[in-house]
């Protein structure tokens, strides 16, 4: 018995690589169509954000898109994935205030439950990291 639960503490350790692996793809994946509909208009991002009341809409609509598309190719590369977690968490903390909160938490109500989800998922990012499947851990044996 102590060798089969030894076995599957084995295959679970193994396996959170390739679940922090597949969380990145899954966060890349769907940042990447907010982020490209952000720079393919920006102005009007902008002055949705003004509607919003958020401070500086252009500024704020710049820093969005970009911190939004810089996060699809770093987490895609596991390069940096706590660092662009950071940002990311704050534009998710943004969106849940300024557009979703009032919605409650129902997704098919325009809710707060997707960013919420994603917001856990940087959470556990930015506390594990990139994993094994990233050019986070490549550099890092190449330092060693």
């Amino acid at each position: 018995m102590i060798k089969l639960i030894n076995q599957f503490q084995s295959l679970a350790q193994k396996s959170g690589d390739i679940s922090l692996f597949l969380l990145r793809i899954l966060l890349a994946y769907g940042f990447w169509e907010p982020a490209k509909m952000k720079w393919d208009d920006i102005q009007s991002v902008a002055d949705w954000f003004e509607s919003l009341g958020i401070f500086a809409p252009k500024l704020n609509a710049y820093m969005a898109a970009s911190t939004e598309m810089l996060g699809v190719f770093l987490l895609a590369l596991g390069l940096g994935s706590r660092f662009i977690a950071i940002p990311l968490i704050v534009v998710m903390l943004v969106a849940i205030k300024t557009v979703h909160w009032e919605n409650g938490f129902l997704a098919s109500d325009n809710g707060f439950e997707i960013p919420l989800y994603y917001l856990s998922m940087l959470l556990i990012l930015f506390s594990f990291g990139s994993g094994k499947l990233s050019l986070d851990f490549v550099i890092q044996k190449i330092k060693k």
